[in-house]
């Protein structure tokens, strides 16, 4: 499944921004170099962040970064839109195919 639509312009934005937002929430754009506690005061607060934010373009940005990290509330609790709940269905498809293929 191609990920189209919003899903597809975050996917993009993620791949601009994601050292910034590892820099942000974790402190480093170092992922890999992360102890297991950094890694989850890092979700803590991404997923703090994510709950506070009212821009539907970055809180889905922050969900999708959570998605990859194993912290992704459910979509049912995390959009309220069928729309949002379907482009993130479309990029969990999409995530998943791309770890399938590493």
């Amino acid at each position: 499944m191609r990920c189209v639509g919003a899903c597809g312009k975050v996917a993009y934005r993620l791949r601009m921004d994601f050292d910034a937002l590892l820099n942000e929430y974790f402190g480093t754009a170092d992922i890999d170099g992360l102890t297991p506690d950094q890694l989850i005061a890092g979700i803590e607060r991404l997923r703090a962040q994510f709950g506070l934010e009212k821009d539907s373009g970055r809180r889905f940005g922050l969900w999708c970064l959570l998605y990859m990290l194993g912290g992704a509330p459910d979509l049912d609790v995390a959009f309220k839109d069928e729309a949002d709940r379907e482009a993130a269905r479309d990029f969990m498809d999409m995530a998943d195919e791309e770890a399938d293929e590493d």
